[in-house]
């Protein structure tokens, strides 16, 4: 059964190619079966949903830095699985261009699945479960990893969140509170130029003014392009949902939004940094709460307790 894939209004087009892999309910129900299941990992314990938990805008908390099989942990914070129809790279560092191959990634990472695609292909086929799964989805019940790639896709794909506060108040539902307006009014003064509305990113793959750090030496892009340039250069991630995102940036080396706020407030006369973040800011502390404020409205909680994108019960 063909699934409607719904663009808001005034929002830009996909950047997906939704032609390529029509979405399906069965597609879509494959996907998330595939996204809540651990059999995608070597010793099946760990899932995508491991480091991707709904009620936090598709991300981890709690903890720093990605934790995957038998407890190894990674180098990085998870990212946001919001919109990504929208999104032309994935990674913090950009090192995939192409959301059907972006899961491969974490499948065969050691420090996170720890799988070969064929044993997760050998597993699926050995499951009645997918094996009805796969006919459904895709006419017959033989497992391929493009399968299992697109049927991934077309979960993630559906991860849509347009509906919260700022969302309304833009289709003129309901008004900004006083201190939300001038959060809002410093927001497209100060971080609008990176975080362009309405997806609240540009994904590009910036410069933020973070110092390295010294034990995860994460050089960022460079470590894909090899070049100078792209030292300490991170993907712009979405605002939507950030309340609930925590702990923010790559490493997830802080746990508040006003942290995050201080940080950029504390930039400024750095020729190194995109032009927008060399200038200071100059925010006062009631400033940082109001702009805070505004960032909460971000938050769209049909999306976060959506039944359609949790677990699967049988």
């Amino acid at each position: 059964m063909p699934l409607y894939f719904e663009v808001p209004k005034g929002w830009p087009k996909p950047i997906y190619d939704l032609k390529k892999n029509p979405l399906t309910e069965e597609g879509f129900q494959l996907g998330r079966h595939l996204f809540y299941d651990p059999i995608l990992s070597r010793n099946n314990t760990i899932s995508c949903s491991s480091c991707h938990l709904q009620q936090t805008g598709f991300t981890h908390v709690d903890h720093q830095l990605s934790h995957g099989i038998e407890g190894k942990i990674g180098t990085r914070n998870s990212m946001a699985l919001i919109n990504l129809a929208w999104n032309k790279n994935f990674m913090w560092d950009g090192a995939i261009n192409n959301l059907e191959v972006q899961a491969i990634n974490p499948i065969t990472n050691p420090l996170e699945m720890d799988e070969k695609l064929e044993n997760v292909i050998t597993k699926l086929q050995n499951n009645a479960k997918y094996r009805e799964l796969f006919t459904k989805a895709f006419g017959d019940e033989k497992v391929t990893s493009q399968k299992i790639l697109k049927a991934l896709a077309q979960f993630t794909i559906m991860l849509k969140s347009s509906n919260s506060k700022y969302d309304r108040m833009i289709r003129n539902e309901l008004e900004f509170s006083e201190q939300e307006k001038k959060g809002y009014s410093l927001f497209k003064t100060n971080c609008a130029s990176c975080h362009k509305e309405p997806l609240f990113s540009d994904d590009k793959i910036e410069k933020n003014g973070l110092a390295l750090d010294t034990t995860l030496n994460d050089s960022g892009r460079m470590k894909i392009t090899n070049k100078k340039e792209d030292y300490l250069r991170f993907k712009v991630p979405t605002l939507r949902n950030i309340q609930f995102t925590f702990p923010y940036m790559h490493d997830g080396r802080f746990k508040t939004l006003t942290e995050v706020v201080k940080h950029y407030n504390s930039l400024g006369h750095d020729n190194s940094l995109p032009k927008e973040l060399a200038k200071p800011m100059n925010l006062s502390d009631n400033d940082r709460v109001d702009l805070v404020l505004f960032l909460k409205t971000l938050t769209d909680n049909e999306f976060l307790f959506d039944k359609r994108f949790s677990f699967p019960k049988e």
